[in-house]
């Protein structure tokens, strides 16, 4: 069998299929909880990611890329402005 037959997330019960996107979400918001940080959920790895590439001056035509998105409306949804950011652009002024 290859690799890339097999699940990221494997699970016991379906390896191959392994989890859904809603049993994953809900193991991110489990996980979350349990560690005490509140409000968040299973894309805030992925705006974190978004964010801190921006921030570095990684252009949104390569985070839409980089994030398997067919829309650029949907990385820029992903990308907030952060205080670095903020500062980085009243330096710039």
């Amino acid at each position: 069998m290859k690799d890339s037959e097999n699940a990221l997330f494997y699970t016991q019960k379906n390896p191959k299929r392994g989890f859904t996107a809603n049993t994953l979400t809900q193991y991110f918001l489990h996980l979350y909880r349990n560690v005490g940080i509140d409000g968040a959920s299973s894309h805030s790895g992925r705006r974190s990611f978004a964010t801190v590439l921006s921030s570095k001056g990684i252009g949104i035509r390569v985070l839409m890329r980089a994030m398997g998105h067919r829309n650029i409306s949907t990385t820029i949804g992903y990308v907030d402005a952060s205080d670095d950011m903020l500062r980085k652009a009243v330096d710039l002024a």
